[in-house]
């Protein structure tokens, strides 16, 4: 059942990176919107961010991953477009004031996925393999179970690092299994990796759309698109890595799943934080049943303070 839009909004714009990835994403969410508002306008503004543009460096380097959102942000901020849609996972944990994060869409498979032309394990793969990677996150797991693998920079877009792979740069990469999927190379993926042997980024999978605070009407559409068990789960994979305040030079993650446990309401959350060389890595996990996202950001904190005492502090102080 469609829903009309205020009678003094009749257009929406939405900023989106060009990748393909991100274009697949805008369109996703515009194809949601207009099942919703069939009478309202909507169109895509294409634009090229910082992160895009430097892609020769390790974006630990250049300033993190909120570099694929700033451009979009002015751009809302400019009144050129209403609202952005972003990879949660590239959403910093802090949202800048003016701006609001209106809705968590409900998530794909949030898992790394290996991707090879050779093997269909890492295990497989001989001593030496250079394994492409663009997260720290993943390298220090990477390193950490299989310290006779060598991990280096992999930067661009899906097609690019998939290019590099076939040209034999690598002898396997790892992807995020969500953006494989969105853009059809799902029989790209050699292996599904367990989050126990890597444990997803915060927010994987999830698709965020952020607009201005200021501007309550566009939240109020936005609402519907929300998925609830998503957004529990983020709140509490947020504040976690919020309460650790880890840079984009710290090897973190976290993942929370919901309804695995005594019940539906139940969320089971883990956590991790390591040294880049993969030598020091501290886990955690916790379970609790939550109602709403201060449960789940409550939770989330707690297990982000549970790691201060126990050692996250001088990981975070190494890497910094």
């Amino acid at each position: 059942m469609s829903t009309r839009p205020p009678a003094d909004l009749n257009k929406l714009v939405i900023a989106t990176r060009r990748s393909a990835l991100a274009l697949w994403q805008a369109e996703h969410v515009k194809s949601r919107l207009q099942t919703l508002y069939p009478a309202l306008e909507i169109e895509l503004l294409g634009l090229t961010t910082q992160g895009d543009r430097v892609v020769d460096r390790p974006l630990a380097d250049i300033g993190g991953k909120g570099l694929f959102i700033k451009e979009l942000e002015q751009a809302m901020q400019d009144g050129a477009a209403h609202l952005a849609v972003h990879s949660l996972k590239d959403v910093p944990m802090e949202m800048p004031p003016g701006f609001m994060m209106a809705a968590v869409m409900e998530r794909e498979d949030p898992r790394d996925a290996l991707v090879s032309n050779r093997v269909r394990a890492l295990s497989e793969l001989p001593l030496g393999s250079v394994i492409g990677t663009s997260s720290l996150r993943r390298e220090a797991q990477l390193r950490e179970r299989y310290p006779q693998l060598k991990a280096e920079a992999l930067r661009g877009n899906v097609n690019t690092r998939l290019a590099k792979l076939d040209d034999g740069a690598y002898a396997a990469i790892i992807l995020a299994a969500a953006g494989l999927k969105r853009l059809g190379f799902e029989q790209r993926i050699a292996a599904l990796m367990d989050p126990e042997d890597s444990l997803p980024a915060i927010g994987q999978g999830a698709l965020a759309i952020e607009c201005r605070a200021d501007e309550p009407q566009v939240a109020a559409m936005l609402a519907p698109l929300a998925h609830r068990i998503t957004t529990l789960s983020v709140a509490a994979e947020r504040a976690f890595g919020l309460r650790l305040a880890g840079s984009c030079r710290t090897p973190l993650a976290a993942y929370a799943v919901q309804g695995e446990g005594e019940g539906e309401d139940e969320l089971w959350l883990r956590g991790l934080i390591a040294s880049r060389d993969g030598r020091t890595v501290l886990r955690g996990e916790r379970r609790a049943r939550v109602e709403s996202e201060q449960d789940a950001a409550a939770m989330g904190d707690a297990l982000g303070a549970e790691f201060l005492t126990r050692g996250a502090a001088a990981i975070l102080a190494a890497e910094t």
